[in-house]
Formats: structure tokens, C-alpha cells, sequence
């Protein structure tokens, strides 16, 4: 059964609220309606609420069990207000601006999420990453002993497609930075693997990668830095309550596949049966996930975003209304507490 399927049977049993900023959009729309009519929680939609309406009459789609909230008339706009010009008057952002920037959607639903009006956030789909973004991360603090956010996407693989792979591919970071060094690959790396961990309950097996595999004193600097991720992340391993193996830095096929690790002498729990890998970068990482995805017949959700307290995830303004719909279930089962998730 593939993730999103088993994970939306976990989420009847322990409904959550999304906030979407991008409300009148169709596909939207039609992703809260599934998430409603599945008993999966309430909707929640920001935007003009007659636009909203008459988007819902036209395409034939029932509001029913669906909130709709205009954040220029929200009671909630002055307190909203208020509090992101007290986060941050330091950096020069005087009451007035801040009252504008608050009735923006993205602000206004990063604002509902950090005060517990919603359990989770899906952005991105009317607004790209760049202005999307700033608005979650100046308003969602990041996790104790994370100094890093990243994203994760997830690949949902038909059949698994003979990989060793029971709960999904996890691939970071995929959206938010470009060229993290080492001590941030280590923390991408274990922020996904305490991702994965939750939302399948296998244990997390983590392959840094890079072009060539246990390269030793290699002059190539991108290889030396996953090599170091791989040492910094193993440490920080151990002071977590999950397990997590990890092994780096190693090719895709010696992560993946166990007959190409067999082949090239590299052994251990992680060779061959990876089902989280960490990218140099953002540019092998975004190229890598959208190939697989389009090449493999999988489908890819997210991103999701990682080392923050808050649930939130940004799909692609290319997203289908499925995808919107599936990321909300991932975000959801992010809210969910571990253990009941598991049971």
C-alpha cells in the first residue's frame, strides 16, 4: 500500500486542521474537498470569501465542513499584527507595515499555525518559493537543537519499484538551500531521517551522497564535505530516542541498489537499502527528485519542511490538485503525534 494511502487511514483516527493560504485556487479548492470528505479534518481556506464561493459554485464543490477566512477582515488581524511588529521592530518593521504584511495569506496562515489556529500549513501553489518562504520562517522558530530548516520530498514509488523501500524515498534537501555546508548537512540529514522515522515508523537509513564512494583524502571539496556531514550527522545521531543508520559518502546506486554495493565491496545496513538520501546541493537534489519522479512513475510529495516546530509544506505551483491534496495528508500525519501515528 503506498504512503499516502496508509497514512490518510492513520489521519481519520486523529483529524488535523490546514490552513491553505492560496484558497481561490481551483485546485485548492478541490484538494480541501477530498481532505473533508475524508474525514481527515477541517479545511481551511484564506482568500476573498465570495471569489472563494463562486470558484466552489462553478466547479460544482460543496463548502460544507470547509472554513473560509478573509485576513483583511479577521478578527484575528490586529492581534496578528501586533505580535509580528513585537517579533520584529529590532529590524526596522514600524506597526503599520506590519498591519499590511499580516493581511497577506501567507503571513496570516504562518500566523495562525505558530498560534495554534491550524495544526498544519500547505503553501506554494498560487505564490513562488521566494516570497512563499520568508513568511513561514519569519514566523515559525526552528526546533531545539536544529540551527537549520530543509525541506524533504517525497517519492512514492509504484510496486517500490524493486528497491528495498517500505514507507517512501526521502530526498533533501530539495527547495530551500542552494549549497549547505557540512554542519547543515547534518542536521538536513537528521531532521529527514526523523521525518521518515514518524510518518512510516521504519527505521531511518541515510545515504549522504556524492559522485564517488569512501573517496579518501579526495581534493574535490564537495566530496570532503560529505564525508564530514557523514561523521557530524552520526554524531548527532546519538543523542536522539530513534534509531537511524547512516553511511556516507556513497553513490546513488551503491545507496539504492544492493547488487551494485555487493559489486563495488561496500557493505553494512545502509548499502543497498537507503530510504533517505541527502544531496550536495540544491541543484543534484531538485534535478534528481523530478526526474525520478517523472521517470519512475512515482509520484512526488512536498516539499515538506523540516527543523521547524510547526507543520508546514510547499508544493509547486505546477502541483495537481492531487498533490496538493496528498501533501496536506503528509503535513497532517506530521502533526500527529509519533506514537498514535503508529498505532
Amino acid at each position: 500500500m503506498r504512503l499516502i494511502n496508509k497514512l490518510t487511514q492513520k489521519l481519520q483516527r486523529h483529524p488535523k486542521r490546514i490552513v491553505f493560504p492560496d484558497g481561490m485556487d481551483h485546485r485548492v479548492l478541490q484538494a480541501a474537498r477530498q481532505y473533508a470528505t475524508k474525514r481527515l479534518g477541517a479545511p481551511i481556506l484564506l482568500g476573498e470569501r465570495q471569489k472563494i464561493k463562486e470558484t466552489a459554485f462553478r466547479l460544482d464543490i460543496s463548502l460544507d465542513h470547509i472554513r473560509l477566512i478573509n485576513p483583511v477582515r479577521s478578527e484575528d488581524l490586529e492581534t496578528f499584527a501586533q505580535q509580528y511588529f513585537e517579533s520584529r521592530k529590532n529590524r526596522g518593521v514600524s506597526e503599520e507595515a506590519a498591519l499590511e504584511t499580516v493581511s497577506q495569506p501567507n503571513y496570516f496562515a504562518s500566523l495562525m499555525l505558530a498560534n495554534a489556529q491550524a495544526d498544519g500549513l500547505v503553501f506554494g501553489a498560487g505564490t513562488p518559493a521566494s516570497k512563499a518562504l520568508p513568511s513561514l520562517f519569519r514566523c515559525i522558530p526552528l526546533r531545539n537543537n536544529v540551527e537549520t530548516a530543509s525541506s524533504v520530498l517525497i517519492l512514492d514509488l509504484e510496486d517500490n519499484q524493486g528497491l528495498d523501500i517500505h514507507g517512501g524515498l526521502f530526498l533533501s534537501d530539495c527547495a530551500v538551500l542552494p549549497d549547505p555546508d557540512a554542519s547543515q548537512l547534518a542536521d538536513i540529514a537528521i531532521s529527514t531521517a526523523t521525518l521518515a522515522h514518524h510518518l512510516t515508523g521504519e527505521t531511518p537509513r541515510v545515504a549522504l551522497l556524492s559522485y564517488t564512494t569512501y573517496s579518501e583524502n579526495s581534493p574535490d571539496p564537495t566530496v570532503t564535505k560529505m564525508a564530514q556531514a557523514t561523521k557530524l550527522a552520526r554524531e548527532k545521531a546519538k543523542t536522539l530516542d530513534i534509531p537511524i543508520l547512516i553511511d556516507g559518502e556513497v553513490q546513488a546506486d551503491v545507496a539504492l541498489d544492493k547488487y551494485a554495493a555487493k559489486q563495488k565491496d561496500v557493505s553494512g545496513d545502509v548499502a543497498g537499502h537507503a530510504n533517505v538520501l541527502i544531496f550536495p546541493n540544491l541543484h543534484s537534489s531538485n534535478i534528481a527528485a523530478k526526474m525520478v519522479a517523472i521517470l519512475a512513475g512515482g509520484y512526488g510529495y512536498g516539499q515538506i519542511m523540516t527543523g521547524l516546530t510547526k507543520p508546514a509544506a510547499q508544493v509547486s505551483r505546477g502541483a495537481s490538485a492531487h498533490d496538493i491534496f496528498a501533501t496536506s495528508v503528509i503535513v497532517g500525519a506530521q502533526a500527529t503525534d509519533r506514537k498514535l501515528l503508529l498505532t
